[in-house]
């Protein structure tokens, strides 16, 4: 964790996640159909990622509105087909794996002391209510959430601040009373330009942005935000 003691965030009121990367393992799906996949598991993570987050901006950009579902499906086929992985079966196994995805060990744990604490949580994410709805009942979470909410209600991906509007709307508390936690360096800058005071979960050793904004603690896991929040 960079900071020290000192460095609490204080004044917080609601605590909002990034969902895919942050709270659940994106990488569990693939894993799912390693016998399969092989050696190319590693390789279709990745590329089915970065794929699916270049079809949001560009989407976005563009427009061209298409919902979570419908890109991580159109990302997954581009990835199939670039990696040469041509199982008919493919597609629906891994698409029925993404509802199923595994959270990241420390997550119940976090989420019930932020709970025991009277500190809203909620989630803020580009996937649709369906995909959201199922990967945190699949989870078993559903009662450590006060709110789940997704870019549908605004039919925009993140960046746009739109997307970051609702998590005030939805909580009714001001942006600097919510710690927003991603582990998309991308957007927990936004967040921050946005007005929200970020913990970036960097779990994957990403270098700093040059973008607007900037996270106000850095994190390996989600369980150092109890610390952070003066709940230790």
């Amino acid at each position: 964790m960079t900071g020290t003691h000192d460095d609490r965030l204080t004044g917080i009121r609601a605590c909002v996640f990034d969902a895919y990367g942050t709270l659940f393992d994106f990488a569990s799906a693939a894993a799912g159909c390693a016998d399969v996949l092989g050696d190319k598991t590693s390789a279709l993570t990745a590329l089915w990622r970065d794929k699916q987050l270049q079809y949001t901006w560009l989407r976005t950009l563009q427009g061209a509105h298409a919902d979570f579902w419908r890109v991580t499906r159109d990302a997954l086929e581009y990835a199939l087909d670039a990696l040469d992985l041509r199982d008919a079966a493919l597609p629906d196994r891994l698409m029925s794996l993404y509802l199923n995805l595994q959270a990241f060990p420390e997550v119940p744990e976090t989420l019930r002391r932020l709970k025991a604490a009277g500190i809203k949580a909620a989630i803020l994410s580009n996937g649709t209510p369906k995909m959201l709805d199922a990967v945190v009942s699949n989870a078993g979470l559903g009662d450590l959430f006060d709110h789940v909410i997704s870019v549908e209600a605004v039919g925009v991906f993140k960046t746009d601040p739109r997307v970051y509007q609702l998590a005030v709307d939805w909580l009714g508390v001001a942006p600097r009373e919510i710690a927003f936690q991603s582990s998309n360096a991308w957007d927990a800058y936004a967040a921050s330009a946005f007005g929200m005071r970020v913990v970036w979960c960097n779990r994957y050793g990403q270098r700093p942005e040059r973008l607007p904004g900037k996270p106000d603690q850095q994190v390996r896991t989600l369980a150092e935000l109890i610390p952070i929040l003066g709940l230790s």
